[in-house]
């Protein structure tokens, strides 16, 4: 049996009843009567029992002392738990202290003090404290409370109502504060938080996550080491409709030439405080139709100073444009750090310091660091570039480098991105000069970009996003040309990329419309195997999206190209898909292949060439995917085709041979040999005009056969007063004695004449076909040069008349 007596000067009431939405299949009986609930006031006793073994399942007690120190004095001292040998019950010690408001009253915690914990948190060892404030009927909420923390002190104005929670296990004997009287402390309240070693604490606003109570005022009071450094973050906070005033956040720190040092919740708070400080949240008058909610959870990190804490870092971004450049801790922006982790933080000036900074381009900064282990930091910067008129742009390249500003700094850098904008009808063209880009392939080790950084390249419109794939340096594609908006990102890997940072060569410029959503050109190292595959690889290509690859073939070598797979894969809802291969070459034919073909097998191409892939708008859960490949070899010269060089070679030397044979042969039995007519002429004499009816421009008597070596090269000589170009197929009589064999030709140029006999009407004995026929060759002379004229009058001379007696009646021959 349990015997509880109370004094009636202890004011206290002691209340057990039955736990909320539990049984009552356990009860207390008192002497003969069976109770579920037991209420003991001021100056009584009682002796009971529990129908039950395990009263603690199934009961909870309340112990409630009234304090009043408006009509009395106040029993001011520690506080004890009274009273004892109470049932082991999970139960609640309540001290309801009434207090003018002209007075402050202030609660005092033994070591270890107290913690702020959030509302619905627990405690670990389930024992928890729980203040409020009581001004006339209003009551405040300053907070909950668990043991082993920084308060040590709470000061409250008016009265308040201290409650204490022990589970029925616990062994707890003394309540572990005091309460004492202050003179009025003209706010709500004062939390005093004593931080004597590194630590990070967690504070929240009175009535958190409610509202902080209109127009009112409290502080925070840390006592912090004059040789440990405090900031203060805000990680959550809401702000109220104001009347009159504003809400703001005051700090008094000692030596600081401007205190209080005001600032807005909205702004980065004071950090790296020398030693002790206070930090007041003042309210505002509210909008009474619309009053809103201020509240305030902030986080105050004490460490050791740094031994770079003079340390700055140069940041020069003056002159760079439309960029910006974060620090923040690993994992951000999707993990937020734990506030029990130990501090990193980044100061862009000694009282400026947080978790995350942003720096922005046009500005140059000094930055320092609070934190252990730099490594636990990272950069992402962000760098726009646009073109409105394209007769501005276009000339001009960018480099998509890392600044080097960034580089210097000893943070490792995360990812750098570059948003490159265009307007309709002006695209981007991305190109690598000397690496060259690679297009990682999973499923080939070879193509897996493994190195330290890589480019994710995405084109995305408002409608629609094309993943156009993931890239690194020492590739085979020259350029990638894009139409729409065009975000690259830069993603590093481990410590690498400070020693490869120098190998960017990334470069981008607008260029005019193009025609396909995307188009590679590809020049592929002749001695590697090269895999290609369409941009969204996951999802598979939009619907009527073009792509292209260009792609170059050297002229000493020969392509081959191959696809994996023999089909498409899919089946078209609306439109149609196709495959089209084409070489750069006049004449050459187009291999096209639709969705529902088998795609070409694998092939030799001899130029450049072209492959496009269009989409269609596939049936449902299909997706267009496709991969190939592209291999080079060297030519090699075809058999017959050598034979046959080889043999016409033959053939040539053989008819020369023959022909200098014949030409020896000739002029052994004829010397010298001065012309020969051709055997198709008519060769009768020309003194009879039935047998030589045509004029000398419609016969072929002037053609010969051969001629001889010095005649052929005639004009190539020369008189010894000057150069004469010889006159070719004009002739005249020779002038000198005729012999029996034809003269040699002259050295300089030659004229053939036909000897005819007189026009008598007397017949000529016919002329035989001899070696001794008559053949006249005619030196030119200096003063009988004819101008061109002359010489085709001459030419067309009706020659039905003997030129003999033609010549002398001309006077021509002596």
């Amino acid at each position: 049996s349990f015997a509880i007596s109370l004094r009636k000067v202890d004011n206290t009431t002691v209340t057990i009843k039955l736990k909320p939405g539990v049984s009552s299949s356990c009860k207390m009986r008192i002497r003969s009567v069976i109770r579920s609930e037991l209420i003991l006031k001021p100056g009584e006793n009682v002796t009971f029992t529990f129908t039950c073994s395990t009263p603690e399942k199934y009961f909870v007690m309340e112990i409630q002392k009234n304090i009043d120190c408006v009509s009395g004095p106040c029993p001011f001292g520690d506080v004890y738990l009274y009273p004892m040998q109470l049932p082991r019950l999970n139960r609640t010690y309540i001290w309801d202290v009434k207090a003018s408001t002209k007075a402050g009253l202030e609660l005092k915690f033994s070591a270890p003090w107290l913690r702020q914990i959030e509302p619905g948190e627990t405690c670990s060892d389930f024992i928890s404290y729980n203040i409020n404030s009581c001004i006339d009927n209003a009551v405040v909420n300053i907070g909950t409370f668990c043991r082993n923390g920084s308060v040590s002190r709470v000061k409250l104005l008016g009265g308040v109502v201290m409650s204490l929670h022990l589970p029925w296990d616990s062994p707890l004997t003394t309540s572990g504060f005091s309460i004492a009287n202050r003179t009025s402390i003209k706010r709500l309240c004062i939390i005093e938080s004593i931080l004597k070693r590194e630590s990070s604490i967690t504070l929240m606003s009175p009535n958190y996550p409610l509202g902080f109570p209109e127009d009112e005022l409290m502080t925070w009071q840390f006592v912090v080491p004059s040789s440990m450094r405090a900031s203060v973050f805000f990680h959550n906070y809401s702000l109220s409709n104001c009347e009159r005033k504003e809400e703001r956040v005051e700090y008094y720190i000692p030596g600081s030439p401007s205190n209080p040092e005001v600032f807005k919740l909205s702004d980065s708070q004071p950090a790296n405080i020398a030693g002790s400080f206070n930090m007041s949240l003042q309210g505002c008058d509210q909008d009474a139709q619309n009053p809103g909610i201020l509240r305030l959870l902030f986080q105050v990190i004490v460490q050791h100073p740094q031994l770079d804490e003079n340390v700055t870092h140069l940041v020069d971004l003056s002159k760079e444009r439309n960029m910006t450049v974060t620090i923040h801790l690993e994992g951000w922006p999707g993990r937020t750090p734990l506030m029990s982790e130990p501090a990193c933080l980044i100061c862009k000036d000694p009282r400026t310091c947080d978790r995350i900074l942003t720096l922005v381009s046009g500005t140059v900064y000094r930055i320092s660091f609070l934190c252990k282990d730099l490594s636990r930091l990272r950069i992402t910067a962000e760098k726009g570039i646009s073109c409105v008129d394209l007769r501005w742009c276009q000339r001009k390249i960018y480099s998509l480098s890392v600044p080097k500003a960034i580089m210097q700094l000893p943070i490792p850098l995360h990812r750098f991105i570059w948003k490159l904008l265009a307007p309709d009808l002006i695209n981007i063209e991305v190109t690598s000069p000397s690496l060259k880009l690679q297009q990682h392939v999973s499923d080939v080790p070879e193509q897996r970009c493994n190195r330290s950084f890589s480019y994710n390249i995405v084109s995305a419109t408002p409608e629609t996003e094309l993943n156009v794939g993931v890239f690194c340096p020492g590739g085979s594609i020259e350029k990638i040309q894009m139409r729409n908006n065009i975000t690259i990102s830069l993603n590093t890997f481990g410590k690498g990329f400070i020693n490869e940072s120098n190998h960017q060569d990334l470069k981008m410029s607008f260029v005019p419309h193009i025609k396909d959503e995307c188009s590679f050109t590809v020049s592929p190292n002749p001695k590697a195997k090269v895999y290609l595959q369409t941009p969204n690889w996951r999802y598979g290509l939009p619907p009527y999206v073009s792509i292209s690859w260009y792609i170059i073939v050297p002229s000493k070598q020969i392509a081959r190209l191959g696809f994996l797979k023999d089909r498409m894969g899919i089946a078209c809802e609306t439109g149609r898909a196709y495959i089209n291969i084409k070489e750069e070459t006049l004449g050459a034919e187009e291999t096209v292949r639709r969705e529902d073909e088998v795609l070409p097998d694998p092939r030799n191409m001899y130029h450049n060439f072209w492959v496009n892939i269009s989409n269609c708008k596939p049936v449902d859960k299909m997706h267009l995917t496709l991969e190939f490949w592209v291999t080079f070899a060297d030519k090699q010269i075809d058999l017959g085709i050598i034979l046959a060089v080889v043999a016409g070679a033959g053939v040539l030397a053989a008819i020369g041979l023959t022909v200098c044979c014949v030409k020896k042969k000739k002029k052994k039995t004829q010397n010298p040999m001065v012309g020969v007519y051709n055997a198709n002429v008519n060769t009768q004499m020309p003194g009879k005009k039935s047998l030589f009816r045509k004029g000398r421009q419609n016969n072929e008597s002037h053609v010969y056969a051969v001629i001889d070596d010095a005649v052929v090269y005639g004009h190539l000589l020369k008189e010894s007063n000057g150069s004469i170009a010889p006159e070719v197929d004009v002739y005249r009589p020779f002038d000198g004695r005729m012999g029996s064999l034809p003269p040699s030709p002259p050295p300089f140029s030659f004229r053939k004449d036909i000897k005819c006999s007189s026009n008598t009407g007397e017949e000529s004995p016919p002329l035989m076909d001899t070696d001794h026929d008559t053949y006249t060759f005619a030196h030119q002379k200096l003063g009988q040069l004819e101008d061109n004229g002359d010489a085709n009058e001459k030419d067309k001379e009706d020659t039905s008349m003997p030129l003999l007696e033609s010549k002398k009646q001309d006077g021509l021959v002596e």
